[in-house]
């Protein structure tokens, strides 16, 4: 888990040519909120030796993840690293919404703030890192960097390769939505069950007069 001593600083908009905003939107440029960082890390309790090659997370400007990234890939090169500091990735996921009963396909960061840094740990690599611009720290147990766990990193990876978009749900049970396709088209309901797994969603329709449950793809639906 991320440690609570490890916050965030904020953000540094003082120049507004190097800031990369989060989300990025494939298809225009409206803005969706942040789900907020996600808990990655475990509790540092297994080690691995020093001369093996680990995921390490690294603290970075949110917004900034990568022009950060870039930054180290050419440190890298520049100091002669390519032993010893293997791969950096910004770990992003596509989400489609509907919005104005138009979807719309975003690029998201999975965990803003951090990015993932595949290295041997020693002083060196370290200091190549920890001195990047941007780079605000290493995330770990007190001041010792931990790496994440081989199931940790399977997870993100497999999260990254996953095919197909990730539908963004933004109602609950009992919450008002309307729908935008179909025979129903803007009719008005309320949420009575979600199904996750299939991407399905009931919908309570007033019908002639009377409640008529429809079965509806979270993609046909939107919160009022």
């Amino acid at each position: 888990m991320f440690d609570d001593d490890h916050n965030l600083p904020e953000d540094d908009h003082s120049s507004s040519a190097d800031y990369d905003p989060e989300p990025v939107y494939l298809d225009d440029d409206n803005d969706v909120d942040d789900d907020g960082i996600q808990s990655f890390l475990g509790d540092g309790t297994d080690t691995e030796k020093e001369d093996e090659k680990q995921w390490f997370v690294v603290h970075c400007y949110s917004g900034y993840e990568n022009k950060v990234r870039y930054a180290i890939e050419q440190r890298i090169e520049t100091m002669g690293m390519r032993d010893k500091i293997f791969d950096v990735i910004v770990p992003t996921e596509e989400e489609i919404e509907v919005k104005d009963g138009k979807r719309r396909t975003v690029e998201r960061r999975v965990y803003p703030g951090y990015i993932l840094v595949e290295m041997k740990m020693d002083e060196d690599s370290w200091y190549v890192v920890r001195n990047t611009p941007g780079v605000t720290g290493f995330v770990g147990m007190g001041n010792e960097p931990t790496p994440l766990r081989p199931e940790e990193v399977k997870q993100i990876m497999a999260r990254m390769d996953r095919e197909g978009p990730v539908v963004v749900v933004k109602f609950k049970v009992g919450q008002k939505v309307r729908i935008v396709d179909g025979p129903f088209n803007d009719f008005i309901g309320v949420v009575s069950d979600i199904d996750p797994d299939k991407q399905k969603v009931r919908v309570m329709v007033n019908f002639f007069g009377r409640d008529t449950p429809v079965e509806l793809d979270f993609l046909e639906v939107e919160k009022v």
